[in-house]
């Protein structure tokens, strides 16, 4: 059943709608093209049957405005004119889909129309077919990017792990050596109970006390931060895994706490904001079986979505004045039932309107200014989590109430 608007006066209407009885369409009827554009915005139609014979009714400016309306202006468009009107109209293919001579003859509208709606199911089909290839070209640019960060990532944490290795290993021994070495000093001074003037001066010079309770100290901090380095090492390896084994189980919190160890560097304050606190409610999960290297990326572009969205805040002067607001991202994740497991990803940023949201998983679509977005984040997050796991990826935002994304997969692919 389609949505026809029909502009034009009572009885064509009726016409109209009795040469289209028994199709099942539903149809409308304006009385001229005001309120005809008033109706075809609040509610697209399938189509639009405009009487262009009518002096109430400006079709030609109709027709412009339906064609410059982003939102109307894949909707078919049937003229019904008389003979005379359109020997004079330049490029009438352009403004109108097509048309019907008035007087009506029956099989000319049904034609017309059944021809129109086709015309929009292949129209809507090939859309559909575009937008499908643009997110799976997108998809391959992406998993190539990630494997390409893969490669070069191994690569050189293959070359930075010898050496910390190196390094932390033998930072052990010179720990112990230290200690001895301590200990020794020790020895000698409670045994020399008159030392030199030279060795006075010396002991007083460099502070023996000072460094023989420094050095320790000193070494245990080189061998803390050589630790640090090894496991954000093994992390950004685990993070950016390029899948080669297919479905593996996974601990998603693991993921999520690489994720945040590589967008660390965006949560510290800068430009008037303050730091983000990240909450972490972790339930207590089962490994999932998924493409592990995919759903980080899913983690990574939706976190980085919300430090961004905190970041806008401070952008906002009458926001950003208030020194009290304090930027907060939460991470929860559950089992829903026996089957599923939920992640959910919140801010306490603007959140946006019912439009937006409504586009945000289109491929391409950003808010955001030239050369900061590319628009195929979230779209490549929701074709990984729904089209590669059969999941779910929902939206939860208002205006002023901040956003939620809440991720569902099951915990088993079959």
């Amino acid at each position: 059943m389609a949505e026809i608007l029909t502009i034009a006066d009572v009885s064509v209407f009726e016409r109209v709608r009795e040469l289209l009885e028994g199709e099942g369409h539903s149809l409308k009827v304006a009385a001229d093209s005001k309120e005809g554009l008033d109706l075809a915005g609040q509610v697209p139609p399938d189509l639009i049957i405009c009487d262009g014979t009518l002096p109430q009714v400006g079709w030609l400016e109709l027709c412009h405005s339906v064609k410059v309306d982003r939102a109307l202006a894949g909707v078919y468009f049937i003229l019904l004119a008389a003979p005379e009107q359109l020997g004079g109209v330049a490029q009438l293919d352009e403004l109108v889909d097509d048309f019907v001579l008035k007087p009506i003859v029956k099989q000319d509208l049904l034609g017309r129309v059944r021809a129109g709606l086709r015309a929009c199911g292949l129209r809507a089909q090939l859309e559909r077919s575009q937008q499908e290839s643009l997110l799976f070209r997108a998809q391959i640019v992406a998993t190539e990017k990630m494997s390409s960060l893969g490669q070069l990532v191994a690569g050189i944490a293959h070359e930075i792990n010898n050496p910390i290795t190196f390094i932390y290993s033998n930072l052990t021994h010179v720990q112990s050596y230290a200690a001895d070495l301590i200990a020794l000093l020790k020895m000698y001074q409670k045994e020399l109970v008159e030392p030199s003037r030279e060795i006075l001066q010396k002991q007083q010079d460099m502070d023996v006390e000072f460094v023989v309770d420094d050095l320790l100290k000193i070494v245990n901090s080189m061998r803390n931060g050589s630790d640090r380095i090894r496991q954000i090492i093994l992390s950004v390896q685990d993070f950016s895994r390029t899948d080669r084994s297919g479905w593996q189980l996974f601990d998603v919190s693991d993921g999520l706490e690489n994720t945040l160890l590589l967008l660390q560097h965006r949560l510290p304050a800068q430009d008037g904001r303050r730091d983000i606190k990240v909450v972490k409610e972790y339930g207590n999960l089962p490994q999932v079986e998924c493409y592990a290297g995919q759903l980080n990326q899913a983690f990574l572009s939706i976190i980085n979505n919300a430090i961004d969205a905190l970041d806008l805040v401070a952008r906002e002067s009458e926001i950003s004045d208030n020194k009290q607001f304090k930027p907060v991202i939460s991470i929860r994740t559950k089992v829903v039932d026996g089957g599923r497991i939920a992640i959910e990803i919140a801010d306490n940023g603007m959140g946006m309107s019912e439009v937006i949201k409504a586009r945000i998983f289109d491929p391409f679509f950003t808010t955001k200014p030239a050369g900061e977005g590319s628009g195929l984040g979230l779209a490549v997050s929701y074709d990984i989590v729904v089209q590669q796991h059969k999941g779910e990826l929902l939206c939860f935002s208002e205006p002023g109430k901040g956003t939620e994304f809440r991720i569902e997969i099951p915990l088993r692919h079959s």
